[in-house]
């Protein structure tokens, strides 16, 4: 028996079924719209960090003054003149003061000295500046200080940048420092440095640029002349000037040891 459909629910049926694509979905129903608004996000205007490690600094104990009782100025020497310098020239070499300064040149073998006639120092500290304009390896120079004839100690700069004292006793040498590196030494030529020498009782300290090298204590000389002296180790020439004396008076007693009972 066929069922009557009413015409109305038919067209309702074909218009829906004419307005979506034979593949569609059908739509989902939206949700209806509310007045309340979404919830604002909180702004952190100071975001925490991590807090960070603290570093340890190492606290270094403060080196002790090594210039100890420098007092006033005895000697200041520019070497515009040559009068208390010993100069000489031969074929072996020569020592010379021009343009204000003294200029020791020697022959390959050859060990040179000029000293300053004028100085009978004790307690001092005296400085000078060295310009080696020819030097190289085991070439030296540097400064004689306590000096009297052939009894004298010798500071000297190598040009392979190592420093030694010497204590020369007629002739005789006996090394009271050995060699040892320093980064302030010159490394050959041409170079510069101001050489400073410490000098109160039995310790001597030396200086390169105005710092610290090292401490020898001796009492065999205790007073004496200032000098320069260049040595050519090789077979090459050795070259060194120097310049800008000055020497200061020391007043400085070393502290005596607490007797142990």
């Amino acid at each position: 028996m066929r069922r009557f459909v009413p015409s109305f629910l038919l067209c309702g049926f074909l218009l829906l079924s004419a307005c979506l694509p034979l593949d569609s979905t059908p739509p989902t129903a939206a949700p209806v719209p509310t007045d309340t608004a979404p919830p604002t996000p909180t702004i952190v205007w100071f975001p925490p960090s991590a807090t960070p490690t603290l570093l340890a600094f190492p606290t270094y104990t403060p080196t002790p003054e090594m210039k100890t009782g420098i007092g006033s100025r005895i000697l200041s020497d520019d070497f515009s003149a040559g009068s208390d310098w010993d100069t000489a020239i031969s074929d072996q070499g020569s020592a010379a003061v021009s343009r204000n300064r003294l200029t020791l040149a020697a022959q390959p073998g050859v060990y040179l000295v000029s000293m300053n006639r004028g100085t009978n120092l004790s307690d001092f500290y005296a400085e000078i500046t060295a310009h080696p304009s020819l030097c190289r390896g085991d070439d030296t120079y540097g400064l004689i200080v306590r000096a009297t004839g052939t009894y004298f100690y010798r500071f000297a700069l190598s040009c392979n940048r190592m420093l030694y004292v010497d204590r020369i006793t007629s002739g005789v040498k006996l090394v009271i420092q050995e060699p040892i590196p320093s980064g302030d030494a010159p490394s050959g030529a041409p170079g510069e440095v101001r050489i400073g020498i410490w000098a109160a009782g039995s310790e001597m300290r030396l200086f390169l640029n105005d710092r610290y090298q090292f401490s020898v204590t001796d009492a065999s000389f205790s007073s004496g002349s200032l000098g320069v002296f260049a040595r050519a180790a090789g077979d090459t020439p050795v070259s060194v000037t120097f310049s800008d004396l000055t020497v200061y008076d020391v007043d400085y007693v070393p502290p005596t040891s607490t007797p142990t009972p």
